[in-house]
């Protein structure tokens, strides 16, 4: 169990945060009309996300560099808030605390994703690459014309020994490839504390990208490209039978040497089942999966040889990704494929939707449903393989009532749309408890911001 930081009693006040409500209250329909405003938003200590019309007042300016500074003060990043208004201006405020075990949403007024076990990610996240014990260098691999390639580029330049490409290998736990070995054998780029910056700026224009130092040699690792469940649950990558490069966010095999200054360079040596053995790949900094092939050959990318197509990355789209309701899929059965991993609902043109054909799909493991989309919110008690449910406030309530929580699951998120906002911690708490997380502190204020205007 993670300790949970206490609340910070500066900001734990509702006059505090009155300026705040009444910025987002300033275009007051829902009272007017004689219905309760509901307010939902972040104040952290280098941002907010508050929905207004319009310029911030000062006195809002103000209350909000007040909280900025008590969190700042107290080591907090963020605080979440949500209240509801009634027309006479009874006001409930919640005050929602930072917690390791949430993460947070990129929509501001939901409370985040619960994290229902340390160090969970989701299944792309996860995946390990196929063996490829088959896989052969491309035909244009030319150890020795690599070798006289780098020598006349540098002729001056020191390599390493090979006890010290063994002792590489054995740190990164592979087998390099000839290529990547010659490299090395003709240029260690720099060494420690024998960093030289004209070698390797040398190094680099020969080899054609920044190239790093043989004992900086690593395998990519996929969880440090994870971007969060709120966007990777819903993220899916795919695995073409002619795919060069295999489908995944990282591999022990892939070996980054160099970058362009932002993107990575890696030989492969897990390629996919049209790839070779020690291609050369690129890792996008802005893509959280997948890779690119840039040349078959370490020998061809030195000497300039690149790949001119680009294959576009497949993956999130169906059958694999999909989504039902207006403006998308129909029905639950157009979506019901074999290789569905992740399926959105949203509001559709008719009744609310039934998950039955969805009962025996092998793959899917993220679903995500508004408020009101599920015909039969139990239904989802029969989805023995989900990871990630993102449902409404009221669809988690029956599931926890009857409970039907699926005990598969590692990771969660209540939606709250229209529905009331304070009562979500409550609910996200009850989810907590049934894997023994920490729960979330919310502090509960009252005040009167007056009636509606």
């Amino acid at each position: 169990m993670v300790d949970q930081r206490p609340p910070l009693s500066s900001v734990s006040d509702f006059v505090t945060w009155e300026p705040v409500l009444r910025l987002m209250l300033a275009d007051d329909a829902e009272r007017r009309a004689a219905r309760t405003a509901r307010l939902a938003g972040r104040v952290g200590r280098y941002g907010t996300s508050l929905a207004h019309r319009g310029r911030m007042s000062s006195t809002a300016r103000t209350a909000v560099e007040d909280i900025q500074r008590a969190l700042a003060r107290g080591g907090v990043q963020e605080i979440a808030f949500r209240a509801e208004v009634h027309p006479d201006g009874r006001a409930a405020l919640g005050l929602v605390w930072p917690t390791p075990v949430v993460e947070p949403a990129s929509g501001y007024p939901d409370l985040g994703v619960l994290v229902l076990a340390d160090g969970v990610l989701p299944e792309p996240w996860r995946r390990r690459p196929d063996p490829t014990i088959r896989a052969v260098p491309a035909p244009s691999a030319d150890p020795e014309l690599l070798e006289r390639t780098l020598r006349e580029r540098l002729p001056d330049s020191v390599g390493a020994t090979e006890e010290e490409i063994a002792a590489a290998e054995a740190r990164l736990g592979v087998t390099l490839s000839d290529e990547i070995k010659v490299l090395y054998r003709v240029t260690r780029v720099y060494a420690g504390e024998d960093f030289d910056f004209e070698e390797a700026d040398r190094a680099g224009e020969a080899i054609g990208c920044e190239a790093s130092g043989l004992e900086h040699l690593r395998s990519v690792d996929g969880t440090v490209r994870h971007p969060g469940w709120d966007l990777g649950a819903k993220r899916a990558v795919g695995g073409e039978p002619d795919a060069a490069v295999q489908s995944l966010a990282g591999s022990p095999g892939w070996i980054a040497f160099g970058s362009n200054g932002g993107d990575e360079f890696a030989v492969d040596l897990t390629p996919g089942p049209a790839g070779h053995f020690g291609q050369v790949i690129l890792i996008d900094h802005e893509q959280s999966l997948g890779a690119e092939l840039v040349a078959d050959s370490l020998t061809d990318f030195v000497l300039g040889r690149m790949r001119e197509e680009r294959r576009e990355h497949r993956g999130e789209d169906l059958p694999v990704v999909a989504g039902v309701g207006a403006g998308r899929l129909e029905t639950i059965q157009a979506a019901a494929h074999p290789d569905l991993e992740v399926l959105t609902i949203g509001p559709g043109h008719g009744a609310p939707f039934s998950l039955a054909p969805l009962t025996d799909l092998p793959r899917l493991r993220t679903l995500t449903a508004l408020p009101g989309t599920l015909a039969d919110p139990l239904e989802v008690a029969g989805l023995s393989g989900l990871e990630f449910l993102e449902l409404g406030a009221r669809e988690w309530r029956l599931l926890l009532d009857a409970e039907a929580v699926p005990r598969s699951l590692k990771a969660a998120a209540v939606k709250v749309r229209d529905q009331d906002h304070l009562p979500v911690v409550a609910i996200a708490n009850e989810i907590l408890d049934l894997w023994d997380r920490p729960r979330i502190v919310q502090t509960l204020l009252s005040g009167d911001l007056g009636p509606a205007a």
